[in-house]
């Protein structure tokens, strides 16, 4: 039976810093505006206290989450048990986009491995904590992390990164801000 939690205690804390991956949901204040769902994997997550967690947010093909969480700030985290005991933990918050120059981006950055892809940081304040049974999450085995995006973002100049950015990543799919080219 699913429960709410009023932190993250270390019971929650042991279970999400176990999982190999999480998917990160956010949506736009528009109702025919695309919701999206995001899978992250990598050492990318971190349990700030009890109650406020962050995710190194690497460059990729999309920027919705940063468009939304600009937009509105509400953002959902789910970590799903794939081995183990059966167990969906879920994070609601209010969300923050940390950019490089922003205060707090460099104490944060600090708790994360060196992704030469980071392109901001997101930082939650949890509103709801809560897990539910996890019975219908089928059973996989971890092989291990995947190279590609950090191998495509070392292969990058830091201008070409930069310019990528700018150019794959200044929109949302819905036309939001997502980062300018100044930033």
């Amino acid at each position: 039976m699913g429960k709410i939690y009023p932190i993250i205690d270390n019971k929650l804390a042991a279970f999400i810093k176990e999982q190999k991956m999480f998917f990160v949901a956010t949506a736009p204040n528009d109702p025919d505006g695309h919701i999206n769902v995001s899978p992250k994997g990598l050492d990318a997550f971190r349990i700030l206290d009890e109650t406020a967690v962050a995710y190194a947010d690497l460059s990729g093909s999309g920027i919705e989450t940063v468009a939304h969480v600009r937009e509105n700030s509400r953002i959902v985290i789910m970590f799903c048990a794939f081995n183990g005991a059966p167990n969906i933990v879920r994070l609601h918050g209010q969300a923050q986009v940390l950019l490089s120059g922003d205060e707090g981006f460099d104490e944060l950055r600090s708790n994360f491995p060196e992704y030469p892809s980071l392109r901001s940081i997101i930082r939650i304040d949890c509103t709801r904590i809560s897990d539910s049974c996890g019975y219908g999450v089928p059973l996989f085995d971890f092989v291990g992390d995947r190279s590609q995006l950090t191998d495509w973002a070392r292969k990058k100049a830091p201008d070409k990164l930069k310019q990528y950015i700018r150019e794959r990543n200044s929109k949302s799919i819905d036309g939001l801000l997502g980062i300018e080219a100044s930033e």
